[in-house]
């Protein structure tokens, strides 16, 4: 299955939004910052990275409802369920 152009830049741009909050998890971890601090800025990663998953799960589900002869290998619907599970 591929992705529209908008999709994966909304997707890339949710990831490097989460590669930043990571690295900054990393440093406050290192600067001894407090533990309330910490949690909230990995759950505000893990958050990115969900919305990144579901994003594509969800385009692959649109692109699966609106064509759903145009490909071979495209997922079926048990697959996309796994998929939107597994991010749950």
């Amino acid at each position: 299955m591929e992705f529209e152009a908008v999709v994966l830049d909304d997707v890339i741009k949710r990831l490097r939004r989460a590669q930043g909050q990571i690295g900054g998890v990393i440093r406050m971890i290192e600067e001894g910052r407090d533990c309330a601090d910490v949690v909230t800025q990995l759950a505000a990663a893990s958050r990115a990275l969900d919305r990144a998953g579901f994003r594509l799960v969800a385009s692959g589900l649109r692109d699966c409802i609106a064509h759903p002869d145009r490909s071979a290998d495209a997922p079926t619907e048990e697959e996309l369920e796994r998929l939107f599970l597994s991010l749950a």
